[in-house]
């Protein structure tokens, strides 16, 4: 079928007499993402383009595509937030949460595809946009009500708490209002990542499906003992 095809057929002894006029083209599945069913589907057999021409088949390499596979290689920072009160929180007492200063700032990977007759790129950025905590129980509140805590400038998220602010409002933070008993809650936060991408022919940043990174967190709430005389 080889032969019949590229040696003594369409393509007559592999476009040999063409090799700087065109290039071969062929499919080429993501390995990370080969069991999915739309890899599966990329079979078609190596053909051949002129330099310049668009490649006549779907999903064939453009800078779009490039910034797709460069969104799949992002790697985005763990989202382990840091509480004041490390091992337990108290019932009904403000808990202040934060993550680390400058950890959360924008991530970028390009992807580049140079080969004769096409030289294309494409940047794909990913900016933190907030922190979403979800208390893990219906009996706590967040700070502020929304859950969703924004990047400060310097990338940092809340504030570290520190002494002698036990009545104040964290910026981000919890409110337990019942113990966990002999059990914990599981915090879950959660920071939301804008994804935008420029590249060959786009200078403009364009939309890509924001991108989440989830951590789970168990904690202790305990009741405040008190002593009556």
């Amino acid at each position: 079928m080889f032969r019949n095809e590229y040696k003594d057929g369409k393509y007559k002894n592999y476009n040999l007499d063409e090799k700087d006029e065109g290039n071969w083209w062929v499919a080429v599945r993501d390995e990370d993402r080969w069991t999915e069913p739309e890899a599966q589907l990329c079979d078609k057999q190596p053909f051949w383009v002129g330099n310049g021409a668009t490649p006549p088949v779907q999903n064939a390499v453009t800078p779009q595509v490039l910034a797709e596979l460069a969104y799949y290689r992002i790697q985005l920072p763990t989202t382990k937030v840091t509480l004041a009160l490390k091992a337990t929180t108290k019932v009904n007492l403000p808990t202040w949460a934060w993550l680390d200063k400058a950890r959360f700032k924008e991530v970028a990977v390009t992807a580049a595809l140079n080969v004769a007759g096409l030289n294309i790129q494409a940047t794909t950025t990913a900016k933190p946009v907030y922190l979403k905590l979800e208390r893990g129980t219906p009996d706590a509140e967040t700070f502020p009500a929304s859950g969703e805590c924004t990047i400060n400038d310097d990338g940092s998220i809340g504030e570290p708490y520190a002494k002698g602010k036990a009545d104040q409002t964290p910026p981000c933070g919890i409110r337990y209002l019942r113990s966990s008993g002999n059990g914990t809650f599981k915090l879950q936060a959660t920071v939301t990542w804008e994804i935008t991408w420029t590249g060959t022919g786009n200078p403009n940043p364009t939309q890509l499906p924001n991108g989440t990174f989830r951590n789970d967190q168990n904690v202790t709430v305990q009741e405040i003992q008190s002593v009556n005389r």
